[in-house]
């Protein structure tokens, strides 16, 4: 227990010292802090440039809530919960194996340090992508998970913060689902890990961007602005009731699993989920949903 609790005790205490740093301007390939208030600031400018919806304001309905949750998620909750949690979790995974006399080496398909650098990006950024589309859908299936996305789904205007307005309890189930698989694979480095991930922080603010952007024929490769809205669409179709357009970077996993969906232009369709109305409207009151409800 002792070892468990040491784990947990040097994850807050190496991360804190990680923030910090960052904040200080220690410019890395793992400064996400700059990084994302870069990117932010680049698919801001679009908006106000190139808008889709015209006569949305600049500052939108939820603008600073968003803008709130999205610096809260990307770096408190990582402290709060999410790197104590993996940390932890990665030691239990490790210690059940050595139990039964194995470890993650054992169940490794490639030795990755050995292939070339960009093959490892693309090998980590596949693997990534199709697990978190998987787990997408499986918070739109379930009730119980549903009702944390629902936090995701109150957003009533897009724009590129909405993007990171998420309940504390997504990262969780995505990290715990993606643990095992990156495991097996295993050997990704920081500047590996840190290039997709500013790409799918690209990807995603201009997917909930209020930009006319479909990337052309590249949109059955790349999720994008003009399918990801239908996504929050609050009246779904009557056969697609769990959702469609699950895809977080690909869009081509909807496209294989025939779970894509785009009728005509969505530039004014209205968004939300049915009995979106009595939803909590404040940050406190959302992060304790669905606990908090009547």
């Amino acid at each position: 227990m002792n070892k468990y609790l040491d784990i947990i005790k040097n994850s807050y205490s190496d991360y804190w010292n990680y923030v910090k740093q960052s904040v200080l301007m220690e410019l890395n390939w793992e400064n996400y802090f700059y990084g994302l208030i870069i990117i932010s600031l680049v698919v801001w400018a679009l908006e106000a440039i190139f808008p889709w919806r015209k006569n949305q304001s600049l500052f939108r309905k939820d603008f600073w809530l968003d803008t709130f949750y999205m610096f809260f998620n990307f770096f408190l909750l990582n402290l709060i919960v999410l790197i104590a949690l993996s940390n932890s979790a990665a030691q239990l995974f490790n210690d059940f194996l050595g139990i039964v006399g194995l470890s993650i080496a054992n169940f490794q398909l490639l030795e990755i340090n050995k292939l070339p650098f960009f093959a490892r990006i693309f090998i980590f950024f596949i693997v990534v992508d199709f697990v978190q589309w998987w787990t997408h859908r499986l918070l739109h299936t379930f009730e119980f998970l549903w009702n944390f996305h629902k936090v995701h789904h109150s957003v009533k205007e897009m724009g590129f913060a909405a993007h990171l307005r998420y309940h504390w309890m997504e990262p969780v189930v995505y990290s715990s689902l993606k643990y095992i698989p990156l495991a097996i694979i295993g050997g990704f480095s920081a500047k590996d890990v840190a290039i997709v991930h500013f790409f799918n922080i690209f990807i995603g603010h201009l997917n909930h961007a209020n930009i006319n952007l479909d990337y052309g024929w590249l949109k059955y490769i790349l999720n994008n602005p003009k399918m990801h809205i239908w996504h929050h669409v609050k009246e779904l179709p009557e056969d697609r009731k769990n959702g469609v357009n699950f895809g977080i970077t690909l869009s081509i996993w909807d496209y294989i699993f025939k779970t894509n969906y785009i009728p005509y232009s969505g530039r004014d369709i209205e968004l939300g989920f049915e009995g979106d109305e009595e939803f909590p409207k404040n940050f406190i009151e959302q992060e304790i949903y669905p606990l908090g409800k009547k």
